[in-house]
């Protein structure tokens, strides 16, 4: 019994403060019920996704100094669900002695387009051709160079799900508005097949694992379906990509979960497109499709305990986000949705975030495991469509719900 009574707890965890309360942050927490680990949430709303199921939540925002030391003070490790934290906050808070996993030396090359860009430059990682650009005359400049052609501009900081990013044709496009905020990440524009992911997860000790690599769907700059593993990827480009991430992880000195977004171009190349220091919603299909999740090894990793097998659990895992916006603007909930996907297919695995329904923005995602990938990626497109009030005119489910062989 403690100093107050209490009966200590039986397996008494280490805290992990995690900042964010978004669907990352939910789904980690379902991965830390299952080890005894409690966590410690600062939300930037009382009614965030992951405040909804986590005891106790700090509410604030993520850019407050005291608000962060609120949420770090007891923890073991500082954790996050998104990278906007400021890096100056971060580097404070570790001369304070608070354990930030990814630390802030690793996490800048999250948060700064530019900074990441040359950094995998100078250690020969394979990215598109870029410039640093400030004024009209440099980004003319640097289009001529790649062809004159469209070229990418990125915001260096703060774009996610295609937010801050542009493509552009400098010969007819006005581009000073553009540059009014300050110097913007030029880029090629790159010839590629398909995207692809490669996850890997490394712990303070060094130890390191990486996830089969994945082919993601992207419009508009989200992502909308994943397919594990990437079907028909030359076998010697797979392990290129894995090593790509491994040693990304290893050369920046990243804790935890790590997501290198790749291009697969068409004459067989993998170059870098993006970096994510998290879980990431590539990685989703590992809570119903690996044998140990994403969530689970991530928080394995910053608490530097051994890590979890990434082996997949069947031939095929297919994830397929689901984006609010019915289209005849009936507003039915999404609860709504169980009864019939659940019923038609007892196969699909779903999981909802607990937010409002918005127009585009991701509300939950479906998983389907098997043998067959058409029926598989039907499978999980039918159940998709469904909670989004699009089954009617997408694609619909004709196969078996046979669930395929998957092993424990």
């Amino acid at each position: 019994m403690t100093a107050d009574g209490a009966q200590p707890s039986p397996v008494d965890g280490p805290v992990v403060a995690v900042v964010g309360g978004g669907q990352l942050a939910r789904m980690l927490h379902q991965a830390a019920i299952a080890l005894a680990v409690p966590l410690r949430l600062l939300a930037e709303q009382p009614d965030a996704s992951a405040a909804q199921v986590l005891r106790d939540p700090l509410v604030g925002d993520h850019r407050d100094l005291h608000r962060l030391r609120d949420v770090a003070r007891g923890s073991a490790v500082l954790t996050f669900d998104h990278e906007h934290v400021p890096t100056e906050h971060l580097r404070t808070l570790v001369a304070e002695g608070v354990v930030c996993r990814p630390g802030p030396d690793a996490l800048v090359h999250a948060q700064d387009k530019a900074v990441m860009r040359q950094r995998l430059t100078a250690t020969g990682v394979p990215v598109p051709r870029w410039r640093l650009v400030g004024t009209v005359v440099e980004l003319a400049d640097f289009a001529h160079s790649v062809g004159g052609g469209p070229v990418m501009v990125k915001t260096v900081r703060g774009g996610y799900d295609g937010k801050g990013v542009r493509a552009i044709d400098v010969s007819v496009e006005a581009t000073a508005d553009l540059l009014a905020g300050g110097p913007l990440l030029a880029e090629e524009l790159v010839d590629f097949r398909r995207e692809l992911a490669a996850l890997v997860v490394r712990s303070p000790s060094g130890q390191a694992a990486s996830y089969p690599v994945v082919a993601s769907v992207q419009r508009g700059g989200v992502c909308r379906e994943v397919v594990a593993p990437a079907p028909a990827l030359d076998p010697d480009l797979a392990v290129q990509a894995q090593r790509i991430a491994l040693d990304v992880a290893r050369d920046l000195d990243v804790t935890g979960v790590l997501a290198v977004e790749l291009f697969e171009t068409r004459d067989g190349r993998v170059l870098v497109n993006e970096l994510a220091m998290r879980p990431h919603n590539t990685g989703h299909w590992t809570i119903d499709g690996a044998a140990t999740s994403q969530f689970e090894n991530h928080l394995r990793a910053v608490l530097d305990l051994p890590l979890g097998s990434t082996r997949a659990r069947a031939p095929w895992t297919v994830m397929v986000n689901i984006l609010g916006g019915d289209p005849d603007g009936s507003g039915a909930r999404l609860y709504d949705g169980y009864r019939h996907v659940f019923a038609h297919d007892p196969g699909v695995r779903v999981h909802l975030y607990g937010k409002q329904v918005r127009q585009g923005r991701k509300v939950g995602h479906v998983t389907v495991c098997g043998d067959d990938l058409d029926a598989v990626r039907e499978r999980a497109r039918y159940a998709a469509a469904h909670f989004t009030g699009t089954a009617s005119t997408g694609t619909a489910f004709t196969g078996t719900a046979s669930t395929g062989t998957v092993s424990p």
